[in-house]
């Protein structure tokens, strides 16, 4: 994520802020411009959603009211917002905003359900309270259940079941990967898909319930990104996606912020065959830092995770891949 300044007294501003803590304008985030802009009631406003989806994402002013880029994509939400429930909304709004914008910045279509209603891209954010909600993904559409977004609800899950990163946008950056691997993933390229992942029509069902039932196999450390990577070759996909995501967004924020070379930024896109190796040289001396500096303060390492050779190879094949799909 980019460092943001106002653009009318230059003070340092969050991607979330609505208003500038120096001057007191009333600002919006363009996902055009990528940038933070004053709310100017001829040019821009502020998305339909500010206050429901506690949205601070502007819209062209000849098109108000009207939900923005993100909000667009959302297909369902639960029938009464209130409380906790629209608490838990705006976070999940907030996860997919930064989601979006990633997406963007690497250059990867984004087509939503109202131009391609059968694999277009869409978000069901649901309450779990209304009845039962499977988070996942299923022909574009992903499903969340808000209760990811309390914390005590998502810990608990956490440490049940054994992992050691559990978030909102973890949540939308996995079911996202099972998105692209669909658009991305070409014929020409299924060859190396299997060779790497293993075969992606294996029967479903049968590998979730050996995982739940005998867990990860043996030494999964040294063959995937995660335990739940090994239950079957499309989960895997998913969990590597996500953790590209992962890497080019801290990375490109560190580069913001001046801890890690421009090159690193996520609208610079690495080019050629080295490319990919330049990112990882980047990123483990990073993220060590950033482990020891999480430990410093008494918390659990931000990502511990350990990536062996054969998940890099499965990451350079999904770098390839998005770098392909943003040249065109």
């Amino acid at each position: 994520m980019r460092d943001f300044a106002c653009p009318r007294c230059g003070q340092q501003l969050a991607f979330e802020n609505t208003v500038c803590l120096g001057c007191g304008s009333d600002i919006g985030f363009s996902l055009e411009a990528r940038a933070l802009l004053p709310v100017d009631p001829e040019k821009f406003v502020m998305c339909a959603n500010q206050f429901v989806a506690q949205c601070n994402w502007l819209v062209p002013a000849d098109t108000a009211p009207s939900p923005c880029e993100s909000c667009r994509l959302t297909r369902a939400r639960p029938a009464t917002l209130e409380g906790k429930w629209l608490t838990a909304f705006g976070e999940a709004e907030a996860a997919k905003r930064r989601l979006v914008v990633e997406l963007t910045e690497l250059g990867l279509p984004l087509v939503d359900r109202a131009t391609d209603p059968e694999l277009g891209l869409a978000f069901d954010l649901l309450s779990s309270a209304e009845g039962p909600v499977t988070t996942g993904h299923e022909h574009g559409v992903i499903t969340l259940d808000l209760a990811e977004g309390d914390d005590l609800h998502r810990e608990r899950l956490r440490v049940e079941m054994a992992e050691p990163y559990r978030t909102l946008l973890g949540h939308f950056r996995h079911e996202i990967g099972h998105y692209y691997q669909v658009l991305l993933l070409t014929d020409g390229e299924t060859v190396r898909f299997h060779d790497l992942f293993g075969d992606p029509f294996a029967d479903y069902q049968e590998a979730l319930d050996r995982h739940y039932a005998e867990g990860a196999p043996p030494g999964w450390e040294n063959t995937h990104v995660s335990s739940y990577a090994t239950m079957h070759p499309v989960e895997d996909w998913a969990e590597t996606f996500a953790h590209y995501l992962h890497i080019r967004d801290t990375l490109d924020t560190a580069a913001a912020f001046g801890f890690a070379p421009a090159g690193a930024t996520l609208d610079r896109l690495p080019a050629g065959n080295a490319a990919f190796d330049r990112i990882i040289e980047l990123w483990l001396p990073l993220v060590w830092a950033l482990n020891m500096m999480n430990r410093a303060m008494g918390h659990r390492d931000p990502y511990p995770f350990v990536l062996a050779d054969p998940v890099l190879d499965k990451m350079r094949l999904i770098h390839e891949l998005c770098a392909a799909a943003a040249r065109g």
